[in-house]
């Protein structure tokens, strides 16, 4: 999530041009964010070209398994009503993969009374 939040605050860095608006009537914070963003963006802009590589890369490959699986997904999610209810897929040695569904919880016994204590009195021996 911390990455996400980062990647979006660099992007937005990067859309924004470092000398926007040069004038002397900046204030102390203006330049500061100002320089803040610019830093953030340098820092930011290998790993940006990095994600960008993958995507080039991954892209070709997700576009061809959505287009596949895509339909067998939708029925899937359409039987499928609740998902909590579903261990985490499995792939066996032989490459199937098997989604397993959690055993369901024993029935509790319902508010039964606690034993009682004996009656009577109790005696030194």
């Amino acid at each position: 999530m911390q990455r996400i939040l980062i990647l979006s605050v660099a992007c937005a860095a990067m859309a924004v041009p470092a000398h926007a608006q040069e004038e002397d009537s900046q204030s102390l914070m203006e330049k500061g964010a100002e320089l803040f963003f610019e830093g953030l963006r340098q820092e930011m802009e290998p790993a940006l070209d990095d994600l960008l590589g993958l995507a080039d890369q991954f892209g070709p490959a997700m576009q061809s398994f959505v287009q596949e699986m895509g339909p067998a997904l939708t029925d899937l999610a359409a039987k499928i009503e609740d998902w909590s209810v579903y261990e985490a897929p499995e792939i066996l040695p032989n490459g199937d993969i098997i989604i397993r569904r959690k055993p369901e919880p024993e029935d509790e016994p319902q508010d039964q009374p606690e034993p009682s204590a004996p009656s009577g009195e109790i005696t030194d021996i």
